[in-house]
């Protein structure tokens, strides 16, 4: 018996061994050390065939499978298959799908043409068969032709003759401005004709051409001349009416910058175009309509937009900075959506400062809007649904019934307008987010994935149009990413928890059933380790906000008492979850941490995603305040109640965490001992414009914001052991703000930091080697700590 526990034993040890972590095994190539999940899930047409991208024979790129519902077992598509699929055969342009009313029949694009498909007996039927590219094809009104554009135009094909009508005439031909014609000119030429009889013949011969070509010339569309603009989001209306566009004007003043690639196949250095900072000058877009009937152009009125005139409030600080004129902001105008019967389009509207949003609704005869919804942030618009300049969830449940999201109750929510009696009505509330909505081909239910069991979970229900209470369809904790059957059946789940990876689950479209489990993508190398449960908790931030975080924790025996903060990366974005982070390579080195001793904390600061308005705005105009408090008041709770020694606290993270790393050690130095930041942005000023302007507004208008937020204006600070990474060819947080830190360090004689840079890594790593390199140090940083 003792023999056979001693065999036991040795059984377990030569396990752990085998199990045990090393920084060379997790930043290993991770489709070959973990395996490769499934994405990119699609339903056939008739809801008997599920297609996702997996690859479990590790090929250089990812395989296209399937299943069936009467045949789970995985199945490699051929080539010869995959080409006959509306989603991967070649060019599918720019849009899904388009179906008409009773979702009998369903327009979409392959290899740049465009298919009917008839999806009662799923026979197709080609409608297009030329070279030239065809995009976003749908029904006209009575379903008698369909809309589309090629090149720059709109044209019409109608499904009984086959006859294509050309809509549009953009042309890139400059406006030639007629010469003004002076009366001394008129005078001159008078008497021109009065004295030659040549040229009084060769103007009526002239006369009598123009009246010739004018009678035989074949009819077209009105020519628009873009006058040297970028044609953007063409669209007519499904009764034929009028045509919406957009010309885009970018700025000749804005200065791009470059990246140098050192590490060349030419041997070379060469430049990588790069973008342009925040703050330099944009260009501006201007929306249009042309009325087809009438074949007249006319631009998009504002004047009716409330708040037009209004000023940022930040600019009270900033007396000198304030516009006296009160001239009109500038706005971006996205495609109108139309009722089922073209009686109303309605467009999203947004402030280029993003601190409004309206819905209205555009008359397609004057270009006058009128207000529906007005959305104001003092800070940014954003959040589930809301989203930045793509419109977020807006669209129709009948021919009078708007359904869109809105904030305004501090979470993104499910929201009514009855455009025939301007009745507006909350169809969800809480204090959680609505972060996806799918309305059924009936249009009785609302499908939505909302985080109200957890912050940190997600799941899937069903509601009614009107509202009302909500059935939970889905069970399993963790985050479940839905595609619904076309016929609303089946669910296929996209399923993982904090420490396994993703893998395909089905279920029924109803609620109580347990999914059942299709892939398994897992190595055993992978499997071999006993991956830790994160514990999800939260803790009272200093200014009473709930905050929400990941803590590994090590068993008593091993506890070293030091501990090490992890700040995730984009600031909008949630790691305090219950599924399996993006941060994969993280999560690993965290297990290792805790194999070794340390206590790892990973916070969902102040920015961070699912926890709504007040969270995600609390860094407006002091990026390093909040979000940087949370992570010291998580220092302070790992003191208290986790038996950390104050003195042995690390913090690390990339990029958005590169740049609170930063602020920790220069401006709360006796906070934290060491820190790793990687691909930090150390002054705000350098950063692009789309994300820093909505945070900060802009260096030359706000530069307190930006004086406060940047980290390279608190080096002197510095106090622990500071490590620098960076990819030398990284676009996006470019190698320049690495490099001018390490001058002011340089200049402030400071010894206790360095600069480790990687030639050919940009702002995610690609090669295991870099991300071998990069963790042996982060780790050696905190050993020595």
């Amino acid at each position: 018996m003792r023999k056979l526990f001693t065999i036991t034993l040795l059984i377990l040890f030569a396990a752990g061994a085998y199990a045990q972590l090393t920084v060379e095994k997790i930043m290993e190539d991770p489709a070959r050390w973990i395996g490769t999940s499934p994405s990119g899930i699609s339903w056939s047409e008739d809801s008997k065939t599920i297609y996702f991208n997996w690859n479990p024979e590790q090929n250089r790129a990812d395989s296209l499978y399937k299943i069936t519902l009467t045949d789970r077992t995985p199945q490699k598509v051929s080539i010869a298959e995959k080409m006959t699929l509306e989603s991967f055969g070649g060019f599918r342009g720019f849009s899904g799908p388009a179906y008409s009313k009773d979702f009998s029949r369903k327009l979409f694009l392959k290899n740049g043409n465009i298919y009917l498909q008839n999806t009662r007996t799923y026979t197709e039927r080609q409608l297009t068969h030329t070279l030239d590219r065809k995009g976003n094809p749908y029904f006209n009104r009575d379903e008698t032709q369909v809309i589309y554009s090629s090149g720059n135009d709109m044209f019409t094909l109608d499904l009984a003759d086959g006859k294509i009508t050309q809509l549009t005439n953009f042309t890139a031909e400059p406006r030639r401005p007629e010469a003004r014609t002076t009366e001394a000119d008129k005078t001159l030429e008078k008497d021109q004709l009065d004295l030659f009889e040549v040229l009084r013949a060769a103007k009526a011969d002239k006369e009598a051409r123009e009246k010739y070509n004018k009678l035989t010339e074949v009819k077209g569309p009105k020519k628009i001349s873009l006058g040297g603009k970028i044609l953007q989001g063409a669209m007519a209306s499904p009764d034929l009416t009028y045509i919406f566009y957009r010309l885009a004007e970018t700025s000749r003043d804005a200065k791009r910058t470059i990246v140098p690639n050192y590490v060349t196949s030419s041997g070379y250095t060469e430049d990588i175009p790069a973008r342009s900072k925040v703050g330099q000058p944009t260009g501006n877009t201007e929306a249009f309509v042309y009325h087809i009937a009438k074949d007249t152009v006319f631009k998009i009125d504002l004047k009716d937009v409330p708040g037009m005139e209004d000023r940022p409030k930040f600019l009270e600080e900033y007396p000198d900075k304030t516009d006296k004129k009160k001239s009109l902001r500038d706005v971006s105008i996205q495609n109108p959506v139309w009722s089922p019967n073209a009686t109303y389009a309605v467009v999203n509207l947004r402030a280029t400062d993003n601190k409004d949003r309206w819905i209205m609704k555009l008359d397609g005869e004057t270009g006058r809007l009128s207000l529906i919804d007005h959305q104001h942030d003092d800070a940014w618009i954003a959040g589930p649904g809301i989203g930045g300049f793509g419109g977020g969830t807006l669209g129709f449940i009948d021919e009078n019934t708007l359904y869109y999201q809105s904030e305004a109750t501090g979470y993104s929510h499910l929201y009514t307008a009855n455009l025939a009696t301007g009745e507006k009505r909350q169809l969800t509330s809480g204090h959680f987010e609505v972060q996806s909505v799918e309305l059924s081909k009936d249009k009785k239910w609302f499908y939505l994935i909302t985080n109200e069991v957890h912050p940190g979970e997600k799941h899937f229900y069903k509601m009614a149009v009107s509202g009302g209470d909500r059935v939970q369809i889905t069970q399993m904790s963790g985050a479940n990413e839905v595609s619904l059957s076309p016929d609303e059946k089946t669910l296929a789940i996209r399923y993982s928890n904090a420490n396994t990876p993703w893998e395909l689950y089905l279920q029924p479209n109803e609620p109580g059933i347990p999914a059942e489990k299709v892939t398994s993508s897992l190595t055993d190398a992978f499997k071999a380790y006993p991956w830790r449960m994160p514990q999800v908790i939260s803790f009272k931030a200093q200014d009473g906000q709930e905050i929400f975080a990941r803590v590994y924790e090590p068993s008593k025996r091993k506890k070293n008492g030091k501990a090490v903060i992890f700040v995730h990366g984009a600031g909008y974005l949630q790691n305090a979850h219950k599924w399996w982070s993006q941060y994969f390579r993280e999560y690993m080195f965290h297990n290792l941490l805790v194999d070794k001793g340390y206590t790892v904390l990973d916070i969902d600061y102040r920015a961070s995603s699912g926890y709504g308005r007040d969270v995600r705005t609390g860094i407006y105009r002091h990026m390093g305040g909040k979000d940087l408090t949370d992570q010291v008041d998580g220092a302070k709770l790992l003191t208290d109640k986790y038996g950390i020694n104050p003195k042995k606290i690390g913090i690390y993270g990339g990029s958005y965490g590169g740049f609170i790393t930063l602020m920790a050690m220069f401006t709360t130095p006796d906070v934290f001992a060491a820190g790793a930041a990687l691909r930090p942005v150390t002054d705000w000023a350098a950063y692009n414009h789309g994300y820093t302007s909505n945070i900060l507004n802009e260096p030359q208008t706000d530069p307190i914001a930006y004086r406060r937020s940047s980290p390279i204006f608190f080096a002197e600070g510095l106090k622990g052991k500071l490590l620098i990474c960076h990819g030398q060819v990284d676009v996006n947080v470019h190698i320049q703000d690495t490099y001018r830190l390490a001058q002011r360090l340089i200049e402030l004689r400071k010894e206790n930091w360095e600069v480790a840079s990687y030639p050919i890594e940009d702002h995610g790593f690609v090669e295991p080697t870099s991300w071998m390199d990069e963790y042996k140090r982060i780790l050696k940083l905190f050993e020595e700590m």
